[in-house]
């Protein structure tokens, strides 16, 4: 058998809503045949001019803090780099350096011990959860504690809970968020984005950091779209993240998520290439034809057949329950711009079976509508 002529991910649509990087994750997905749009979910704060991460880190340099919690390895070099940048590095690290250091997992490990630093702790898991148990197990009541986060706003923290319970028992909290963020400019390229997540008109959406996915959830419920996005997310929208950490936000809604195994951006890509063909598309045995239905194509027998959007229409409708009629009044109600006359149903369906290359994949059924011509033993498994 011949090795097919087109690429893994042809057919499928990809939303990206990375800030960092949006272009390399798009040419990996564009690469292997998907049609990608990206607009950034969120814009980052400068570190040089991020006037309270100066504040907090001029306030553990006056009142050095008695431990230190790492939770990323970014946001901990962030820190770092923007303090060399006000000429307060050397000050920063001698105040740190008295502290004990607890990290949440080897990539914030790798940074401390990068800046001069020794941990005294650190899960294997990367869980916040085991780092509070390990805190709270000893004791921190009257502790000044530095916790460095990552990718925080005015109005959402990625690791509420975790600070609110440090303070709960007993603790002085500094919180360090590094890598501060605000949400997409209104009324551009994301607004089109989040409305096409609401619209199902993607079949996957790539999250990279848990930022993009609380920017997204906030600016649909701005648009009125709350319910239709998480709907869309929850069916045919397919939520592909670079980690759990990302996902948190969706599986907290019941939103179905998947990731790679490894949290990087390469693994995302293949993550995508390898479970967006098995979770979006439907194959069926149809007039002795092999049919798999993509989001803007159709493979017949392996051989790609674009469709226009109404011929798409209508086969997703014949294909809802294959075999089964669907009247010409269901079927133009499904399609694009709507109208009255039956006429338009019997050219689309006529434009696609001349584009299915075989007549008979589509079969009329006389005064009732028209149907897939399943196989029969295809039919009988269903």
């Amino acid at each position: 058998m011949s090795e097919p002529t087109w690429a893994p991910l042809t057919g499928f649509r990809v939303a990206v809503t990375s800030a960092r990087r949006a272009d390399e994750l798009s040419a990996l997905l564009t690469r292997r045949g998907a049609t990608v749009t990206s607009a950034a979910a969120i814009t980052m704060v400068p570190l040089p001019d991020d006037d309270e991460l100066r504040a907090h880190t001029e306030a553990l340099i006056d009142s050095p803090p008695d431990i230190v919690i790492a939770t990323t390895g970014i946001g901990f070099r962030g820190w770092i780099a923007a303090a060399d940048g006000w000429g307060l590095s050397n000050q920063l690290i001698t105040s740190l350096g008295k502290a004990r250091i607890v990290s949440r997992g080897p990539k914030a490990t790798g940074a401390l011990r990068a800046a001069g630093f020794s941990e005294e702790w650190s899960p294997d898991s990367e869980s916040s959860r085991e780092v509070l148990g390990y805190l709270l197990e000893r004791g921190i009541e009257g502790d000044r504690i530095a916790v460095q986060l990552h990718g925080a706003t005015d109005d959402w923290d990625p690791f509420p809970e975790f600070v609110d319970e440090l303070r709960a028992a007993g603790a002085d909290v500094v919180p360090i968020r590094v890598y501060r963020w605000h949400p997409a400019p209104r009324n551009g390229e994301f607004d089109q984005l989040v409305a096409g997540i609401a619209n199902q008109k993607f079949d996957a959406v790539s999250f990279t950091s848990a930022p993009a996915v609380a920017s997204v959830l906030m600016r649909a419920a701005e648009m009125g779209l709350e319910k239709q996005v998480l709907s869309a997310l929850r069916t045919t929208v397919h939520a592909m993240c670079v980690g759990p950490v990302t996902a948190r936000p969706l599986v907290r809604l019941g939103v179905p998520t998947s990731s790679p195994e490894r949290m990087r951006l390469g693994a995302l890509a293949r993550h995508i290439t390898d479970e967006l063909p098995l979770l979006q598309s439907r194959r069926m045995r149809v007039a002795g034809h092999l049919l798999e239905i993509r989001g803007t194509c159709v493979l017949v027998d392996g051989e790609v057949k674009a469709l226009s959007p109404t011929e798409m229409a209508t086969l997703h409708a014949l294909a809802h329950q294959p075999g089964a009629v669907v009247s010409r009044a269901d079927l133009l109600g499904v399609l694009p711009g709507g109208g009255t006359n039956t006429h338009a149903v019997e050219t689309a369906v006529l434009r696609l079976r001349t584009a299915l290359g075989d007549k008979n994949i589509v079969s009329t059924v006389v005064k009732r509508g028209y149907r897939l011509a399943v196989d029969e033993q295809f039919a009988r498994a269903l």
